[in-house]
């Protein structure tokens, strides 16, 4: 874990930017379905070179300018359902407005104010999450607020935009992409910077959360939500981490980002001291002409270069550790890997990797390196060997300074990586090919808080609180609703939406392929009196396997009719007689072993409560 530190003391800050795909029908900006492909459905690819572009300002976004410097290949998936729009080969048609009627419920949510007009802007995005080279967004609320134990965090904006394309995998020219996800609806809700501890800041973003399923119309599961956490201390400065997936994480994103930053300005404070300084690049490569480092000869073997920059001050430093298994010398390696490289090393870890202290003592005096300096290199091909250790010289001059503001990626262990610089106002201007609109918010209703839907169903059903926060939260409470009207016994409709569902999910049931209509049809058996209770699991596992089937067709084929009270005393009987020893010799202690012989006989077509009385009565006439 991180140090604990007095966060009042160190003056943090932070803010929260939650990213909420929403479950419209349509894409944001063309009538494509929003449902998500295999890479193997694909029918063809194209590819697409992006480059940046000024801003109405003639100014060109630091974080799309660094982008530019790697010459990258963006390969696209597309689908049957691809349209021109993803494609960027036609303009954008106009806002979703299913897609807006979602944005206008959670800012009634959030308390936020609705814009009189809102109007598309373009975000130059030149990674290749998108074909056009930028993201459409648009404005739609401002100035709200939720409500934390720790006290009130503002909502800054509310943000309307288009998800981007999906990252498959790295090929040796570029990145491919997948275009089913490109162009799906979604929330971009912003904090004011009120949040001052990492507990805070978990519970903003659940806080968030709750309101967003609370709307029913936002989609569920692994990647459908993404939190972004901006975080700065007084003497540091401000770091967005990017794709925070698990709200588990941001404690330790917090934490440890705070942590980072506190050693880095330790850091700065030693360098100042050292009167450290950043040489200039040298070409090193005869220094390890003769190199058993496997790494280096690697390079060296196929026309490569080796590149030095000497680190005045710097010894000692380079290796010191930042978050946990991360040191100086790894954000030096980040921003190495932007531009190619596989990494670095440096002196403060050699000798090492094959590296001799020979090596390491001619590579000091090829570069005017003392004992009190380090030395970084870079091993790669020749064109990108160079540009590789100039980035990690530029790192280091910042390191002299403090903390750098910049784009992190966040790890699933609460550590971070260098991503890109912080973006500016620089990259957006307005889409002309999309018309503004003038949003409505009083024809919205205002949803019903999760909170609230959690504490009807505990007074109006009489369910338990825990199920009662289960069916709630779940995504099936519409189909609860819908089985408790037809005359399904409350817990039992609660149980069989979520209870029965996470059961059979444990045991390897493909629980994924079941339906709505395969949950109406198992209510409708059990409230026409069809099927029993204990018949519920055995019904879903069935229809899981074999999903063409309907509720009565899984029912007829898995024998699961509901047996009448005549067909449920035979059955007992039956088991009763072929256990008289075992009666005889325990009476009702033989009780419990028998139900189970009983219900296993009567395969779920009775009730429990059926059969233990009739067992009890039949125990009773032979003890």
């Amino acid at each position: 874990m991180s140090d604990e530190f007095d966060y009042e003391e160190l003056g943090l800050v932070a803010g929260l930017e939650i990213h909420q795909q929403l479950d419209t029908d349509a894409k944001l900006f063309c009538a494509c379905p929003t449902d998500l492909r295999e890479p193997e459905e694909a029918e063809r690819t194209f590819t697409r070179y992006l480059h940046p572009t000024k801003s109405e300002l003639g100014e060109i976004d630091e974080a799309a300018l660094e982008e530019s410097q790697v010459e990258r290949e963006f390969e696209y998936l597309a689908y049957d359902s691809t349209c021109l729009v993803e494609e960027d080969d036609e303009p954008p048609h106009r806002l979703d407005d299913e897609a807006l009627e979602t944005a206008l419920e959670v800012a009634q949510l959030l308390d936020m104010d609705v814009v009189d007009q809102a109007h598309v802007m373009r975000k130059v995005v030149i990674d290749g999450s998108n074909t056009s080279g930028f993201q459409r967004s648009s404005l739609v609320a401002q100035g709200g607020e939720i409500r934390t134990s720790e006290g009130t965090v503002g909502v800054e904006d509310m943000m309307l935009e288009e998800e981007s394309a999906q990252r498959v995998e790295e090929t040796e020219s570029g990145v491919r992409f997948s275009l089913d996800r490109l162009g799906i609806p979604l929330v971009e809700i912003g904090t004011e910077p009120d949040i001052s501890s990492p507990e805070q800041a978990r519970e903003a973003a659940e806080r968030i959360g709750m309101l967003l399923r609370s709307t029913g119309k936002v989609k569920r599961g692994l990647g459908t939500i993404r939190q972004d956490v901006n975080v700065s201390i007084a003497e540091g400065a401000r770091v967005e981490m990017k794709g925070v997936q698990s709200l588990g994480d941001i404690e330790d994103l917090v934490r440890f980002e705070v942590q980072r930053q506190v050693r880095l300005l330790d850091v700065a404070d030693t360098l100042q001291e050292r009167d450290a300084e950043v040489g200039d690049v040298q070409d090193v490569t005869d220094v390890f002409a003769e190199t058993d480092s496997s790494v280096i000869r690697s390079a060296l073997e196929s026309d490569g270069l080796v590149y030095a920059v000497p680190l005045f001050g710097f010894d000692g430093l380079v290796g010191k550790e930042l978050q946990p298994d991360r040191r100086l010398g790894t954000e030096f390696s980040d921003h190495a890997k932007r531009h190619g490289a596989g990494g670095i090393f440096h002196t403060d870890e050699l000798p090492a990797y094959g590296v001799t202290e020979e090596e390491v003592d001619a590579l000091r005096e090829a570069v005017d390196a003392g004992p009190e300096d380090a030395v970084a290199i870079v091993a790669a091909e020749a064109d990108v060997a160079r540009p590789s250790i100039e980035a990690v010289a530029e790192r280091a001059e910042t390191a002299i300074e403090g903390v750098p503001e910049e784009t992190r990626d966040a790890k699933e262990d609460g550590t971070t990586s260098y991503l890109r610089p912080l973006p500016g106002a620089a990259r957006m201007y307005p889409e002309t090919d999309v018309p503004p609109v003038e949003p409505d918010p009083s024809d919205v209703p205002e949803p019903e808080l999760l909170t609230e839907k959690a504490e009807r169903y505990e007074e109006d059903y009489d369910l338990d609180a825990g199920l009662a926060e289960q069916v709630a939260y779940g995504q099936r409470w519409e189909l609860f609703e819908e089985g408790v009207e037809t005359g399904v016994d409350a817990t039992l409709a609660a149980q069989t939406v979520e209870s029965t569902v996470t059961e059979l999910r444990r045991d390897d049931v493909p629980v994924e392929n079941l339906d709505d209509d395969h949950f109406r049809g198992t209510f409708d058996l059990i409230a026409q009196g069809e099927l029993a209770q204990e018949g519920v699991p055995k019904l879903l596992a069935a229809l899981a396997r074999n999903p063409d089937l309907t509720a009565e067709e899984a029912a007829e084929q898995e024998g699961l009719g509901s047996a009448g009270e005549e067909e449920v005393r035979e059955a007992v009987v039956e088991v009763v007689e072929r256990n008289e020893d075992q009666i005889e010799e325990q009476g009702m202690g033989a009780f419990s072993a028998l139900m189970g012989e009983c219900m296993g006989a009567l395969r779920g077509k009775a009730e429990g409560d059926l059969v233990s009385q009739i067992l009890r009565e039949e125990i009773q006439k032979r003890a």
